[in-house]
């Protein structure tokens, strides 16, 4: 008899977890949704599109992550680890072009970006 309710129990927890996976699985989609927006909407603002750019990576960092806990596998944290460390990089790159282009013409703009083609 026992035996009966464990197995209902089992069922019910191994559904509650895929219930509760689709939640954070869409929540990761809607931060790249978000991210892809800030790319393609404001496209006259550098600091926002290097900020999208992280949501992005972040997003596919969330989920490498998450899927990586549910499947009991460390392969997707250790690459989601490699993303991060070349995210930051990538930041910073940004950030310092973005400061020494600002530093020669007085002014950021995405249009005039192109001028730096040397």
């Amino acid at each position: 008899m026992f035996y009966i309710f464990s197995n209902y129990n089992d069922f019910f927890l191994d559904n509650l977890i895929c219930i509760s996976s689709y939640k954070y699985i869409n929540l990761f989609i809607i931060i790249f949704i978000i991210g892809c927006l800030g790319i393609f909407v404001t496209r006259q603002n550098i600091i926002i599109i290097i900020m999208s750019i992280e949501l992005l990576l972040l997003s596919a960092n969330l989920i490498f992550i998450f899927l990586s806990i549910n499947m009991d596998d460390l392969v997707g944290q250790m690459f989601a680890l490699y993303v991060l460390t070349i995210a930051a990089a990538e930041s910073s790159i940004g950030l310092a072009l973005v400061v020494v282009y600002y530093r020669l013409r007085g002014q950021i703009g995405i249009d005039y970006i192109s001028t730096i083609k040397g």
